[in-house]
């Protein structure tokens, strides 16, 4: 069992490190293997729409997407975090997500996924349910909490105080160690579900 994490925040060891490393401990006692990485600091591009992933089976850019891409096949869980700007994602790991999750044609069923969001005050729902997207699109099951995936701080190290808001974290890595546990269990008895042929209708004939 393994599970990814992605900080997305341009500070290393800001909140939003804090937040995810509250869950490596209890995925550690939980006898789950994790790597955390920090992509909210590198230079990352946009999609720019070019199809080329779909010949190349990578995307055209070899950038750390191309990096990621193995080893988000590989693990069973992904935990995305970042910090709040303007009640929405850093844009940084916006496009690292974007062209991650476009340009990997393998299949994403049953990989678990959660978000965790760091922010002063406001803009936390709105942050979290844009990252909770890039799973629901991809079949994978959203782990939840006792409340809504976030923690509050603005200077780095703060949200060490917000005590229910680290306990929100340690709840949501043992509901999320929980299932890729169980999901592991399931897919040995009785396989992923059964997929059908995938129709595009399209609003505009």
């Amino acid at each position: 069992m393994n599970i990814l994490l992605l900080n997305g925040s341009p500070r290393a060891n800001g909140n939003t490190a804090l937040a995810l490393r509250e869950m490596e401990t209890v995925f550690a006692q939980q006898g789950i293997e994790t790597e955390l990485l920090h992509i909210g600091s590198r230079d990352i591009r946009s999609c720019v729409a070019c199809g080329r992933c779909s010949e190349l089976g990578r995307c055209v850019f070899d950038d750390l997407v191309n990096e990621v891409a193995p080893k988000f096949e590989a693990c069973d869980g992904l935990v995305v975090g970042s910090p709040v700007y303007y009640a929405s994602a850093n844009a940084t790991l916006v496009a690292f997500l974007t062209r991650l999750f476009y340009s990997t044609s393998f299949d994403k069923t049953m990989k678990v996924g959660a978000s965790v969001v760091a922010a002063r005050r406001g803009g936390l729902s709105s942050t979290f349910d844009e990252l909770n997207k890039f799973f629901t699109i991809s079949g994978m099951p959203v782990a939840s909490s006792q409340y809504w995936n976030s923690v509050h701080g603005r200077a780095p190290g703060e949200a060490a105080q917000d005590a229910e808001g680290m306990q929100t974290m340690r709840t949501l890595a043992r509901n999320m160690a929980f299932l890729v546990k169980s999901i592991a269990l399931g897919k040995a008895e009785y396989g992923l579900p059964q997929r059908e042929p995938v129709q595009r209708t399209n609003f505009i004939r």
